[in-house]
């Protein structure tokens, strides 16, 4: 069986509309949503980048039942591990055994803001081991010191927590990061139908739930949804190592523009009305193994997507 979600998208939406959109998500039966933590946008014409935290805070009033995750927080330059244990358990008591917590090493648009140096790839995921085991250790809820090799903790203890704690999902896309997520998580969390991942994970005895995220673009027509990816989203065909890396919108759009509409065109991205290529790409996730697939709606046209879950989709599973 596989659970489908909702991506609650930051950059492209204010706070009280994702609010909204995670109470509707609800409404026409998704099973989860999971919201971004962004400092920026990737782009300018994506426009929003609400604080996650206080999000969550509305969210938690205005749903019931559906789970909730952030998907995902970078917990190691920008915001201390020991805040972010302490964001985590009160978000965790407020949605009352509905959230989960994504966790990954981040990109350099969001976390370089206070002057910090963005270190290279693998002490970006020493300092996410060291900073889970942070966070673990202080939801023990016992007065704790921590002096380790990237963060200290000095007489901390976090007096509310849920009564249930929270899963940690581990972002994983090369093979080191996946043997991380088995070893520091319960979950993994990728972007579409990757399967080297899953395999790693699984060696190295990962066996939690499993979430993928997919972007999608209903509009009226395919042309429109193209048009739509093309200037809202085009950060979705830089590949490689840029998206790490890359500190600023400005250098984000210069990169863009290596991208054309072509290639959005000839993308795995589902556009337009038509159901069929969205069922294929949550059924290429369910067959590499995933059994969390999330839709994320790329544009300002999130109420015709849900009108077309609701009407189209939902009865395809």
């Amino acid at each position: 069986m596989v659970a489908l979600g909702y991506t609650l998208s930051s950059e492209e939406h204010g706070p009280t509309t994702l609010v909204e959109n995670a109470a509707r998500a609800e409404e026409v039966g998704f099973e989860f949503v999971s919201i971004s933590d962004h400092f920026h946008p990737w782009v300018e014409a994506q426009g929003e980048s609400p604080f996650v935290w206080s999000t969550l805070g509305g969210i938690a009033q205005a749903t019931d039942e559906i789970d909730v995750g952030v998907g995902v927080t970078c917990p190691t330059v920008r915001i201390h591990p020991a805040i972010l244990a302490q964001a985590a358990a009160t978000t965790a008591r407020m949605l009352d055994g509905r959230f989960f917590f994504g966790v990954g090493s981040g990109e350099n648009l969001n976390e370089h803001v206070l002057g910090d140096r963005w270190p290279e790839a693998a002490v970006r995921l020493e300092m996410l081991e060291e900073a889970v085991g942070v966070i673990r250790d202080l939801w023990e809820g016992e007065n704790y010191s921590h002096h380790g090799t990237y963060y200290d903790v000095e007489n901390a203890k976090i007096y509310t927590l849920p009564d249930e704690l929270p899963p940690i999902v581990v972002s994983a896309f090369g093979p080191k990061a996946a043997r991380s997520a088995a070893d520091i998580g319960d979950g993994l969390w990728c972007v579409g139908p990757q399967e080297e991942p899953l395999e790693t994970y699984a060696e190295a005895g990962g066996d939690g739930p499993k979430y993928a995220q997919i972007d999608v673009c209903y509009a009226e027509s395919e042309e429109e949804a193209l048009d739509t990816v093309y200037e809202t989203w085009p950060n979705g065909e830089i590949s490689g190592e840029l998206s790490q890396v890359l500190p600023t919108p400005a250098h984000f759009e210069q990169a863009a523009e290596m991208v054309d509409r072509e290639d959005v065109a000839e993308s795995a991205t589902p556009l337009g009305p038509d159901p069929e290529p969205f069922v294929d790409s949550v059924e290429a996730c369910v067959d590499a193994g995933y059994d969390h697939v999330y839709f994320h709606q790329i544009g300002p046209d999130q109420e015709g997507f849900f009108e077309f879950y609701e009407e189209h989709l939902r009865s395809a599973f």
